[in-house]
């Protein structure tokens, strides 16, 4: 295996109460607050006020900025800087989902710098080296930007969806509360679910040599997901299924079951394709991405990997032929997605079209051909994406 370094600083208050610490966890870093939310839900399910009590009675200075979108854009970005700057923030609390959170990292960043925050993307980007703090507040259990230092953000007139990770934004605290995801709807929850599952299954399926022990991890945090996702689909207030999400949430993707791996991901760098000309949600676009890509991807020089899958995951009988495991994991995994969780299983049902195929495989394939489980050229793509038709 390869060596790693592992460094995860965020500070997390988990469970349900924990907000009578934001107040003195904010002041650490100053008393000038910038709050980043999306379109109202916080409102809705009363948060926005008792965050406002807490921001009150620890004596700070707020400022608001509200509206950020899904798959959230440089735009939004571009006016968190501007305030930033404008009043001299020293902290900002981000309130919501991945897509407030991401935001909000590349505003703390963007806030540090002379030049425009859409530099911080691309093959020429610029470094980021600094970035004021950063606290969060959960209420989507999904992207795990809660607890990484990475964020995604969309440039509606360049057409492009691009992410990046840098040490600086790692938030500082984060608090998780799952009862404030119980309004979340059916659908987003499992959206939620399966980005989840793919942010684990891009490290799990993965050729290089690991720890047996972080294997074990990642086939344990898919269980988790696949038992509790339609639990929480279901029963909304289920406390147990939306705590388990929420805490798979932040492991799946804050670098700890990464080791010492090498590869790229696979799956996301098709679908940011997909939500950059569709706008269409992130993890839906993963669920009807991840079994195709699966079912392309195998053959018998990496079956083994699908067999652990189906045996450890999905508890399908060992004594199997092993092409056989295979198959009916990625059955498996297609009936958890399409059926249990609800969600659409195929491009023309979102409105994708054949048409775009060639070019938002030629854009995922930017930097060359994805080298992930499987290298894929832009052709490669084209045929996944067929597949989803």
């Amino acid at each position: 295996m390869n060596s790693f370094i592992y460094d995860i600083p965020t500070k997390v208050y988990f469970g349900e109460g924990q907000l009578g610490n934001l107040g003195a966890e904010l002041k650490r870093f100053g008393r000038r607050v910038l709050l980043t939310y999306g379109g109202g839900s916080i409102k809705r399910i009363g948060l926005y006020d008792k965050v406002m009590e807490e921001l009150r009675s620890a004596d700070l200075e707020v400022y608001e900025l509200s509206g950020i979108e899904p798959n959230p854009r440089i735009d939004s970005v571009r006016e968190g800087v501007r305030m930033c700057k404008e009043h001299s923030i020293d902290v900002l609390l981000a309130v919501g989902g991945g897509s407030t959170i991401d935001a909000t990292k590349f505003m703390a960043a963007g806030a540090c710098v002379d030049h425009d925050a859409w530099e911080f993307f691309g093959a020429n980007a610029k470094p980021i080296e600094r970035a004021l703090p950063i606290v969060t507040i959960l209420t989507l259990s999904a992207t795990g930007s809660e607890m990484d230092s990475g964020g995604v953000i969309s440039n509606i007139e360049t057409g492009d969806k691009l992410g990046r990770m840098a040490p600086a934004m790692q938030p500082k605290v984060s608090f998780l509360d799952p009862t404030l995801t119980y309004s979340v709807s059916r659908y987003q929850t499992a959206c939620g679910a399966a980005d989840i599952m793919s942010h684990i299954i891009e490290v799990y399926f993965n050729m290089n040599k690991d720890l047996y022990m972080l294997d074990c991890v990642m086939e344990g945090l898919m269980k988790s997901v696949v038992r509790f996702a339609p639990v929480a689909v279901r029963e909304p207030e289920n406390y147990e299924a939306r705590a388990n999400l929420m805490w798979c949430s932040s492991w799946a993707i804050n670098g700890f079951i990464n080791g010492g791996k090498r590869k790229a991901w696979s799956c996301h760098p098709m679908e940011h394709e997909l939500s950059a000309k569709y706008d269409i949600t992130h993890g839906l676009g993963l669920a009807i991405l991840t079994p195709r890509w699966m079912r392309y991807c195998l053959d018998e020089t990496n079956v083994e990997r699908y067999v652990s899958f189906g045996v450890n995951v999905f508890g399908i009988d060992k004594d199997m032929a092993p092409m056989a495991i295979a198959e009916e994991a990625i059955v498996r995994m297609e009936r958890w997605l399409f059926e249990e969780l609800g969600l659409q299983r195929t491009f023309t049902e979102v409105g994708i079209k054949r048409e775009d195929f060639e070019h938002m495989a030629a854009k995922a394939c930017r930097y060359g051909d994805i080298r992930g489980f499987k290298t894929l050229t832009p052709n490669d793509v084209v045929r996944i994406f067929e597949m989803c038709e």
